[in-house]
């Protein structure tokens, strides 16, 4: 069963480092297209192999050392372009149901855009070769899909650090409806939605406009406080002491 999860958490999405945002498109791009679970694995095996190489060398770049780094980085430069090339893809295809969510969110003309910022430039075989003697001083692979970024940009600021708070959960919210709803069109069926606690934060205004915006089909919502105004939920389920009420 596909789920779509907002919670308190995801703020971190904006406001966190790039490996926060490298996942939820990996997450989404996987529940959307399942055939690139296998080649997120492959990413992540090889990487894990490179490492445990570098980190044996010890930075010396011994023939055996050479030679075992070559076959690595041939199989990385395959997968870490496939993997990249189809984040690269399905990030176009969510920008523009991001922007509509933002602008529903927040009810301005701001649009929002997501950039895919690689680590490096040019094919990445070129960049691995060019690396190299930094990853083996270093002991780690320095470039690659692991190392890049997505930039999120609304009304040409940047989201992570110009925004107020309110706005960067706005932005937050428009990333995850906007994943539910390229999922729901690739799979052709809704996810269930689970919103864990969104509206604690959330002005009046903004709580009456997430409620507008959420897609058709079954919802999950959480509160600790009142059910907010405009939900209209089909059951109401309350907890108290650890014991449904």
């Amino acid at each position: 069963m596909r789920v779509s999860v907002f919670t308190p958490d995801d703020l971190a999405l904006v406001k966190g480092g790039p490996q926060q945002r490298r996942d939820y498109l990996d997450d989404a791009l996987v529940a959307a297209r399942p055939r690139q679970l296998h080649v997120r694995q492959t990413v992540e095996r090889i990487l894990r192999q490179r490492a445990m190489l570098l980190r044996q060398s010890g930075g010396l770049a011994s023939p055996e050392v050479l030679a075992t780094l070559d076959v690595w980085d041939e199989e990385l430069a395959s997968a870490g372009s496939a993997l990249i090339d189809a984040r690269e893809t399905f990030l176009a295809e969510l920008e523009p149901l991001a922007s509509q969510a933002f602008q529903g969110l927040t009810r301005r003309q701001d649009e929002l855009r997501l950039v895919y910022e690689r680590s490096f430039s040019g094919d990445l075989r070129t960049a691995l070769n060019r690396s190299r003697r930094d990853d083996l001083r270093r002991g780690t692979t320095t470039i690659g899909p692991q190392r890049d970024e997505i930039l999120i940009v609304a009304g040409g600021l940047d989201a992570r650090t110009r925004l107020s708070q309110g706005l960067q959960r706005c932005a937050t919210l428009a990333l995850r409806l906007a994943a539910h709803g390229a999922v729901t069109v690739a799979a052709g069926c809704r996810p269930v939605l689970l919103l864990d606690d969104a509206f604690s934060e959330l002005d009046e205004a903004t709580t009456r406009a997430l409620l507008t915006e959420l897609p058709a089909g079954q919802a999950v919502l959480t509160t600790a406080g009142p059910v907010p105004a405009g939900a209209h939920p089909a059951e109401v389920v309350r907890l108290a002491a650890g014991a449904l009420v």
